[in-house]
């Protein structure tokens, strides 16, 4: 069986061997890019994959057989990547009103549905007092997203930016005001007095954030066809296992770089880091299965149907039935 994923700490125990699925010969196949893990996955060439949350909703609109497995290989805070032009006036989310937005890949990236549903819920953001202009983020748009399809909301503004364009140079020269993207984008890694954060602080208001929600944003998920879950009773379980001990194999890594003071890695004051991290998201920071994962899960549900995105869809409606316990 061919199971594809980006290699994380979360997966990398999937891909050197030191975990396996039990019962199953398995291969780990990933891409040069998420894009092209979909794609694998969409066109048959893997069997289980990572698969990013947006782009299943869309997939099970159109009628896909796609069934998730409660494992969340790629999670991140989003606050801190919402950027601005420096010269746009804008200060604080109050000002996004009526502005021009850039978006990486598709409108309604996993990222973008977050950052639009915190800001939605904090803020009373609302997506159709913006214009959105898609497009990619350091070079032009590359194709890649043929997997999956195109919506948006009629009441939404979306176009593409110029095939020669790209996010990163439209923000710099303010041809758009602001940028909702998954990467950090190249002028400002350089250090471009053009592009700002729209929070700068970010690290206090994310914590908060999940001191008070309990979310740790997922991007994706491991996903499944249906029928070949129905057709191998017990893969479900065995996947879940196998993905959830890979996640533990990552962790414990971290806990043997703190005894170590952090020797392994190139990171000085790790452990300071980790200790904060501890008090605050607990022993488990990134939880596998329903429980842990149901608020997020229909946080994520909620904001993508009040997007205009998808039907709304209950966590039973696109988990794997036998991972429901989890």
């Amino acid at each position: 069986m061919r199971i594809g994923s980006f290699r994380y700490d979360t997966t990398e125990a999937l891909f050197d061997g030191s975990v396996t699925v039990e019962g199953v010969d398995t291969t780990m196949m990933t891409g040069a890019t998420l894009p092209d893990v979909f794609t694998q996955f969409v066109r048959g060439d893997t069997a289980v994959s990572e698969f990013g949350m947006t782009f299943l909703l869309r997939a099970l609109d159109q009628g896909a057989p796609y069934v998730v497995i409660p494992a969340f290989p790629c999670r991140a805070f989003r606050h801190s990547t919402i950027y601005v032009h420096a010269g746009s006036g804008i200060t604080g989310p109050a000002d996004l009103v009526g502005r021009t937005i850039g978006e990486f890949g598709v409108y309604g990236q996993d990222p973008g549905t977050w950052m639009k549903g915190v800001l939605a819920d904090e803020y009373g953001f609302r997506p159709e007092q913006n214009r959105w202009v898609v497009g990619g983020l350091d070079t032009p748009l590359p194709r890649g997203f043929e997997f999956t399809t195109h919506p948006h909301p009629d009441d939404v503004d979306v176009s593409f930016a110029p095939p020669d364009d790209t996010l990163s140079a439209m923000l710099a020269r303010g041809a758009i005001d602001a940028l909702f993207t998954a990467n950090v984008p190249q002028p400002f890694l350089d250090g471009s007095p053009d592009v700002a954060r729209l929070f700068p602080d970010y690290e206090p208001l994310e914590r908060d954030w999940y001191a008070r929600t309990g979310i740790f944003p997922f991007m994706h998920a491991v996903v499944a066809r249906r029928d070949l879950l129905e057709a191998h009773p017990g893969l479900a379980r065995a996947l879940y296992t196998a993905f959830l001990a890979a996640k533990e194999a990552g962790a414990e890594r971290y806990r043997r770089f703190r005894r170590l003071y952090e020797t392994p890695v190139m990171v000085p004051w790790l452990n300071p880091l980790v200790e904060r991290n501890d008090a605050l998201l607990g022993d488990d920071w990134w939880p596998y299965g329903v429980a842990a994962n149901r608020f997020a899960l229909e946080g994520f549900l909620r904001h993508h149907h009040e997007q205009g995105m998808s039907r709304r869809y209950t966590v039973e409606d696109i988990v794997a039935p036998e991972l429901l316990d989890t």
